[in-house]
């Protein structure tokens, strides 16, 4: 039984990177074969996880091909578990300044950035150069480059809309901070809706409403972050209008953030709502594994730390909500790592931090859950969508069906045939191209697949 295992590890060991065989699979161990069970003990809880979601199917395969036969394979924790280094503990509040952590790094010390602010409103850690760009955003990011070149030219206003910590505030601040680089000289000013509504109000209350309207007379970019918060404020809608007119008259760039479209919000003026899309609405989405990786990495070299590829894959794995929950997971863990004189991946391996429980209440959606979710959202039955139906917009429904079951399982496009009912992989290569094309300027099919991701996460 024993010599069966052996030979299910030197299969792994063939498939998978070293460092990746070394990390998972050290000190597992085969238990037990009984009554159709197989049974393989794993030092903690994480391990189990980790394994079951990415490694289970390769398990299972290399014992099939090994003549063992069995129904299901169990994960149990091991009784003698090897204890991993241990350092001093690390409190809750420690854990949550991860700044703390990075003054000192092997002896040496590490300046903080701090976060400067101006007049302008502007933070200047938010650059160009630190945004990453991946499929979720590139479209957004090439039109904040136009912007940039030419202030006040085809893209005025800028809309940029998405959801809670996809980096709407860092983009429109590096426009910002790169406009103010290319011409000190221009009047650029940052500020969130409910500033604006507070100024207002307090300028009404003070009699000292021209003042008000000279300072923004005279500013030539204006960035207006989280306008969805005008909600029932008529009368600072109605300033916003007349200074909107006056700044887009005079060719001076006017940049709006939302959570959602103008039109989306309740109590918008609709002329007011049609003028701010008028130089179209830009969106960004939901970053994917790639894209999230490729943060994080920008996110070590930022801060100048060291993170293994495997941790690095891992949370890219388990934090699906948004940018901003991936930086404060990323920091927690540079920081507990730190404090406790491990690695990042010594950390996660060792069971010490268990990310996916504090970044989403959400477990990992299955495919059927995506394959019914989608169905339901185009009004379609499983059945209807996943048959043999060349109609459009059922075969539309079924390339988006394998779009986000790539992104979101990151199945391969042979494992997405039998779930979507074709014969062919090319067919789903294809499918996922076609997707991945038309989201770049189909702003209605982008809508559709954030609604339906948000669904699956349910």
């Amino acid at each position: 039984m024993f010599d069966v295992w052996k030979n299910v590890l030197a299969k792994l060991e063939q498939e998978l990177s070293a460092s990746s065989f070394l990390t998972w699979f050290d000190s597992v161990e085969l238990l037990d074969i009984k009554d159709g069970t197989v049974i393989v003990g794993v030092p903690n809880v994480f391990k189990i996880k980790h394994i079951e979601n990415r490694y289970n199917d390769k398990i299972k395969q290399a014992l099939i091909e090994n003549d063992v036969k069995f129904e299901r394979v169990e994960y149990v924790l091991k009784s003698d578990t090897p204890k991993v280094k241990k350092g001093r503990e690390v409190t809750t509040e420690e854990v949550m300044t991860p700044e703390k952590a990075r003054k000192e790094h092997d002896g040496v010390r590490v300046p903080v950035r701090g976060v400067k602010q101006s007049t302008t409103g502007l933070s200047e850690r938010y650059r160009m150069d630190n945004f990453v760009v991946g499929s979720n955003n590139d479209l957004a990011v090439s039109v904040a480059k136009a912007v940039i070149e030419h202030p006040g030219g085809r893209y005025n206003p800028f809309f940029l809309y998405g959801g809670p910590g996809l980096g709407k505030t860092h983009l429109v601040q590096a426009i910002g901070n790169e406009v103010l680089k290319n011409n000190p000289k221009l009047r650029v000013l940052y500020i969130p809706i409910n500033h604006f509504y507070t100024e207002f109000v307090g300028a009404v209350r003070k009699g000292g409403m021209d003042e008000f309207r000279k300072k923004y007379r005279e500013v030539d970019l204006l960035i207006i972050d989280d306008f969805q918060f005008i909600v029932g404020k008529e009368k600072s809608q109605e300033e916003f209008f007349n200074i909107f007119n006056d700044m887009h008259q005079a060719e001076k760039q006017i940049i709006v953030t939302s959570d959602r479209l103008p039109s989306q919000i309740k109590t918008v003026d609709e002329r007011l709502a049609s003028r701010l899309t008028m130089g179209g609405a830009f969106d960004l989405q939901m970053p994917s594994f790639e894209d999230r990786s490729a943060i994080l990495q920008s996110m070590a070299e930022f801060m100048g730390v060291e993170i293994e590829p495997e941790a690095i894959q891992y949370l890219a794995e388990n934090v699906k909500t948004n940018i901003r929950d991936l930086d404060r997971e990323f920091k927690q863990i540079i920081a507990m790592a730190e404090l406790r004189g491990m690695t990042p991946l010594e950390l996660i391996s060792g069971g010490y931090i268990d990310t996916t429980v504090r970044s989403s209440s959400t477990s990992k959606p299955t495919a059927k859950k995506i394959v019914e979710k989608v169905a339901k959202y185009y009004d379609l039955s499983v059945k209807e969508m996943c048959g043999k139906s060349r109609v459009a917009h059922i075969k539309t429904a079924r390339q988006v069906a394998m779009h986000l079951l790539s992104e979101e399982l990151q199945m391969s496009t042979t494992q997405i045939t039998s779930e979507v009912g074709v014969k062919d992989h090319t067919t789903v290569m294809h499918g996922i191209k076609k997707i991945k094309s038309d989201l770049r300027l189909n702003f209605t099919l982008r809508e559709q697949i954030s609604e339906i991701r948000g669904s699956i996460y349910e």
